[in-house]
């Protein structure tokens, strides 16, 4: 391990930080670079198709597919925000500034907080298509969809911002290595020298409100939709529907779950090892099977970029 340089400022004494990542490991690291290599490739091409899909085809202007393009827009920014670092610390020591480290907290923070909201724009979107087909039209207009997208995206800088806010008063000034693949916020105030609870107790509030409001209202919100496809007679699009909503749910829940574990009882994840595994599914596993769940299944998207490379290659 390099030695940091350290430079006095007056709030904080420490230049920078290394990222230990999966050091107690070693012998995986070249395998782990390999992996998600490919993951990360796939996430980016497979939530690239989708975007130039959803604004090539005109039939795929609708709310639905709107809202999809914005997720697939926001996985990419906010896995490449965390990624690369972690690539990079399969191959070589990690390391990374103050100011670096703030920074990738508060652009994954926000972003992974924009998608808590837009999951649950998107939830109560099909509640609405299914449980009102007939005003749906009307209840889901062209500006209300976009005051539901821009609320969510400002809602996650807003949120995280009042965080960094807080967390950039702290004062680093002894071990600077921080024992995860990014610059998390629980690894990273225990390395702060003075009192970081006001930061804790704002990011435990913000958390719980961010996390269980929007989860609550996107399971309110399948529950509602399941009990409208049991008034369907039994048949393929009964199992269709059943089949979407228990693939969604799935997603939603190693999203939320897994975030809700780490931020609102992070005591109990016993092992450090365990937090970074768990931090994995919120910043891989989730990203590479939206695309996949949400989207690629749907014909429409088939039909989209099918026709989209017959016209390239005409």
């Amino acid at each position: 391990m390099i030695h940091m340089k350290t430079v006095s400022t007056e709030n904080q004494t420490t230049s920078g930080f290394v990222l230990l990542g999966f050091y107690d490991i070693p012998e995986l690291h070249l395998l782990f670079f390999i992996v998600f290599t490919v993951v990360y490739a796939s996430i980016i091409i497979g939530n690239m198709l989708i975007i130039v899909a959803v604004v090539s085809s005109q039939r795929l202007h609708t709310p639905m597919y709107f809202f999809l393009a914005n997720l697939s827009f926001l996985e990419i920014l906010y896995t490449s925000t965390v990624v690369p670092k972690m690539l990079e610390g399969f191959l070589k020591e990690a390391a990374i500034s103050v100011a670096g480290c703030l920074l990738q907290f508060f652009i994954f923070g926000s972003l992974a907080t924009a998608e808590c909201f837009l999951l649950a724009v998107m939830a109560y979107d099909r509640y609405l298509a299914i449980c009102y087909p007939l005003r749906y039209p009307l209840l889901m207009g062209p500006r209300w969809c976009l005051g539901m997208v821009v609320t969510a995206w400002l809602s996650g800088f807003m949120v995280d911002g009042l965080v960094v806010a807080q967390m950039s008063q702290l004062r680093f000034c002894g071990p600077n290595h921080i024992d995860h693949f990014y610059c998390d916020f629980m690894p990273l105030v225990e390395l702060a020298c003075s009192d970081p609870r006001v930061a804790q107790v704002t990011t435990f509030i913000l958390s719980v409100v961010c996390l269980t409001v929007p989860f609550g209202l996107i399971l309110t919100s399948y529950a509602r939709i399941l009990v409208a496809v049991l008034r369907v007679p039994a048949g393929a699009s009964r199992q269709k529907a059943f089949s979407t909503c228990s693939s969604h749910l799935a997603v939603v829940s190693t999203f939320y779950g897994t975030l809700m574990t780490l931020y609102i009882a992070p005591s109990a994840v016993h092992s450090q090892l365990l937090s970074k595994v768990f931090a994995l599914l919120y910043t891989v596993v989730t990203p590479i099977f939206n695309p996949v769940i949400y989207t690629l299944r749907i014909k429409e998207v088939h039909q989209a970029l099918w026709r989209l490379l017959y016209i390239r290659q005409t």
